[in-house]
């Protein structure tokens, strides 16, 4: 990470009406994330997800925009650790400087599940319509696909 984002960081909280295991299988599993890693009006190319989730493992998928534009994005794992926490980069393939993913889930009563979820690189905020706002967004669709696992 370069000087000028080393310190640039934020974090989403979420909880979510879905058993820890399903969170962490929404995050770890190429079917299950394709559903839902992207923002709302952006699709993933079919196909195009690839999660190999173990530590030096990567994942690779490619959004793609309403004028058929593609964001080809992949990452790194550095610490994978079922069903809690898992350390990943995030950005276009080959990137060398990657922001790091944080996330890290918690069990609550009534099989619900915490989620916090850490950038380090990014200066984000609600309301920017960019990083955090994407974010947000592909929560939503993740609350909606844990919706049809969990019923």
């Amino acid at each position: 990470m370069s000087e000028r984002n080393a310190t640039a960081q934020f974090t989403i909280t979420r909880i979510f009406d879905a058993p820890r295991d399903l969170v962490w299988a929404a995050w770890t599993t190429s079917a299950d994330a394709a559903e839902w890693w992207h923002p709302a009006g952006i699709t993933i190319k079919p196909g195009s997800v690839d999660v190999d989730a173990r530590e030096g493992g990567r994942y690779d998928y490619t959004m793609v925009d309403p004028e058929g534009r593609e964001y080809p994005t992949a990452g790194e794992y550095r610490e994978v650790s079922p069903p809690e926490r898992l350390v990943f980069t995030w950005g276009s393939p080959g990137e060398s400087d990657a922001p790091v993913i944080t996330v890290t889930l918690r069990d609550l009563d009534g099989e619900r599940t915490e989620m916090l979820f850490h950038v380090l690189g990014v200066d984000a905020q609600p309301g920017d319509d960019d990083v955090h706002d994407g974010w947000s967004s592909a929560f939503d669709m993740l609350e909606g696909h844990l919706g049809t696992r969990v019923a």
